[in-house]
């Protein structure tokens, strides 16, 4: 009976955040993500190389929204983004030929290296199973796409939030570095 009480919850949600927040929240996330894909379109895709990626919009979502989150902090989003997209072409590699089990062993993988490593960052587990069934062009980057354009992608935005976040007075990014 005890496990099932836990599942009630133990808070009350929290309050909505204001004007000026979602103001900033609203900013960042556009810029940081056009930035992003202006880029793919102006310089990667006549190279074929993709640089948009579902999981930079689970990013936006917490280096703009909820830039005080340890999931939001650069070493979290660069770090876990990148050691994901590892993991995932190492799955996609090891055990590509059964999609199911692959990105299952790079989620799981991924979360547990950035456990270990401090980068958690929940994006990183969509960036290592897009390694997985990303198809093609993202199968043919190999390693690379760690790099370009999961590495590429994730620097712009913290930039971005750099840059944003800290035009607010009541607003400072990053909480910590290291």
């Amino acid at each position: 009976m005890e496990y099932f009480k836990k599942m009630r919850g133990t808070t009350q949600s929290p309050p909505r955040v204001g004007a000026g927040e979602i103001f900033w929240s609203w900013l960042g996330a556009m810029l940081g993500i056009a930035a992003v894909g202006l880029l793919h379109v102006c310089v990667l895709d006549v190279t074929g190389l993709p640089l948009m990626l579902g999981s930079f919009g689970a990013t936006a979502v917490l280096v703009y929204g909820a830039p005080l989150s340890p999931l939001a902090q650069p070493r979290n989003v660069v770090g876990g983004h990148v050691l994901s997209a590892l993991v995932g072409v190492s799955a996609q590699m090891a055990a590509g030929q059964f999609p199911w089990l692959a990105g299952a062993l790079a989620v799981a993988t991924a979360i547990a290296l950035m456990h270990l490593t401090k980068t958690l960052h929940p994006p990183g587990g969509a960036t290592a199973l897009m390694a997985v069934l990303g198809g093609d062009a993202v199968h043919d980057l190999g390693y690379a796409y760690a790099l370009l354009p999961v590495g590429l992608g994730a620097a712009i935005l913290v930039l971005i939030a750099l840059a944003v976040n800290n035009i607010p007075k009541n607003r400072s990014y990053p909480e910590f570095w290291l």
